[in-house]
């Protein structure tokens, strides 16, 4: 079958389109708070996350749940729906890229703008090949931990930091932080050193690229996480809410 006419990359088109809609559509779903309509583009774009981060970090989730069997092999084989579920992830990536890229300076978001470039290279090769979505399925367990950053977000933009809500969302974060994100990317190093010699070069090498590049920039976030919520001022919050 022709690349053209793949159904991966039409799923990928399909969620991107699907996802470009969601962000238009939710300002009318979720008015933005007072203190958030300075920066309306930000607000729909952190609901559109939450909503990808609650389907794909549930669906990975639910996938190693109901088949347990699947982390055994992580390249040939899939359960049913993954790798549909890896091509909308890398839709919604692209989508968030363009918003960005539409909304926001070059030198606020270009860690960001990075990370999606190295996401979408690397769950776009699982979906054309077919290989590997085990693999990508075991990445997406990094969005459970992104539901509460992206509640972390929306918290901060409707000025609600100084809430219980806030605080024990700042809790859950730090812990789903250190068992969804660091835990993961951790396993998923050891993974790829164990089976070197079973995967291509080619693939071998971008597999190794993306995690030297995500596993400083997570750790970086996580310091942030810590000094902001647990040792923030006053002006830090502002100057984060700003961003």
């Amino acid at each position: 079958m022709p690349m053209a006419f793949s159904p991966g990359l039409l799923l990928v088109a399909g969620s991107f389109a699907a996802f470009r809609l969601l962000n238009r559509g939710l300002e009318r779903l979720v008015p933005p708070p007072p203190s958030a309509r300075r920066n309306r583009w930000k607000w729909r774009n952190i609901w559109t996350s939450l909503a990808h981060s609650v389907l794909s970090g549930g669906g990975a989730l639910a996938g190693f749940c109901l088949h347990p069997g699947l982390s055994e092999d992580l390249v040939g084989t899939h359960p049913p729906g993954a790798h549909s579920l890896v091509a909308v992830s890398v839709g919604y990536f692209l989508e968030d890229f363009v918003d960005m890229l539409c909304n926001q300076k070059l030198h606020q978001s270009w860690e960001l703008l990075f990370h999606h470039s190295v996401v979408i290279v690397c769950f776009g090769i699982a979906v054309l090949l077919h290989q590997y979505i085990g693999f990508a399925l075991v990445a997406l367990l990094v969005e459970i931990n992104s539901i509460f950053l992206h509640l972390r977000q929306i918290l901060l933009m409707a000025n609600l930091v100084h809430t219980t809500c806030y605080r024990l969302n700042s809790i859950i974060n730090l812990g789903t932080y250190v068992v969804f994100r660091i835990t993961t990317l951790a396993w998923m190093t050891r993974w790829l050193f164990l089976n070197r010699e079973n995967v291509p070069p080619a693939t071998y090498a971008v597999g190794t690229v993306g995690m030297a590049i995500m596993t400083p920039m997570n750790i970086i976030l996580f310091y942030r996480l810590l000094r902001s919520d647990f040792f923030k001022s006053s002006r830090d919050v502002q100057r984060e809410k700003e961003q």
